[in-house]
């Protein structure tokens, strides 16, 4: 395994989105996006018991072109959708969907989220589709934590969960309209991993917390991304303390990008068009219970 070098280092700003606070690694001044992966936000809320779980989180919305993924740490979110879609997922669980020609969805905590201790923790990670697939049907895709495969490190200090793409010969439980591989590294102190993926995919690890020594680079500390460069077929890292991180690897679309809100497509005529098809309930219409 060659070894790839670090292109930059990404940390993690607080923004508020709509009175909820969350870091964002980006986009930022410094980087707008890594192909195909367009948005990066950490989330860390402690939830008051008089809270109501249904009033709380994110309320129905509307997404076209791109995926938006939940990576579940605490907690779990509940999942409702225009498409009849209606799951909880806790965590070590994955939401994924392909938003497509255009759906309605909410975020919620589930109803016993103060019997799991009142905490969510999750990361959402925009992932563009390209035009191929902008128009396509939308598609909701579950993963609990108990069909996630794991792989684990020689030393059994690391835990990788197999979210989607290939590692090892160990296919990811969530099929991808491009080729993209998601890793939820659980790293113990000491524990020594290398992993492997194509030259041609652009790559990141995010560290939640904790502390790993990338090889060829050094320490890098948690609320930090670190970006990679296209100059080698894999990475390898210590942790230093223990470390909750997210690898995320893909094969570039190469398209334009124009993004309007919860909208990513090719053109300003498109994100006309997706404006226009949300207004007149084409993206379908989502009544919560």
């Amino acid at each position: 395994m060659k070894t790839r070098s670090v292109s930059a280092v990404l940390p993690a700003f607080p923004i508020d989105m709509d009175g909820v606070p969350v870091k964002q690694v980006f986009p930022t001044q410094k980087i707008e996006r890594i192909d195909p992966f367009l948005l990066l936000h950490h989330l860390q809320l402690s939830i008051p018991k008089y809270v109501i779980p249904e009033k709380a989180g994110v309320s129905p919305h509307p997404h076209r072109g791109f995926s938006p993924v939940t990576f579940i740490f605490k907690g779990g979110v509940h999942h409702r959708d225009s498409r009849g879609n209606n799951s909880v997922i806790y965590e070590g669980g994955t939401q994924w969907m392909n938003a497509g020609m255009g759906i309605m969805h909410s975020e919620r905590p589930p109803k016993n989220i103060q019997e799991l201790g009142g905490e969510q923790e999750l990361i959402q990670l925009w992932i563009n589709t390209p035009k191929a697939h902008k128009m396509d049907q939308p598609q909701y895709l579950p993963l609990t934590p108990e069909e996630t495969p794991v792989v684990k490190s020689d030393d059994e200090k690391i835990e990788i969960q197999v979210v989607a793409g290939n590692l090892n010969d160990i296919k990811g439980g969530i099929p991808t309209l491009t080729p993209v591989n998601a890793f939820v590294i659980t790293a113990h102190k000491g524990g020594k991993q290398n992993i492997q993926f194509p030259t041609s995919h652009n790559a990141f690890i995010y560290l939640l917390d904790g502390r790993l020594k990338i090889d060829g680079f050094g320490l890098v500390e948690g609320l930090n991304a670190v970006k990679f460069n296209n100059d080698g077929d894999g990475i390898g890292f210590e942790a230093l303390e223990n470390t909750r991180a997210l690898l995320m690897t893909a094969a570039p679309i190469n398209e334009p990008v124009v993004a309007q809100g919860p909208f990513v497509m090719n053109s300003e005529s498109e994100i006309l068009e997706a404006m226009r098809d949300y207004r007149m309930g084409k993206m379908g219409i989502l009544i919560e219970d």
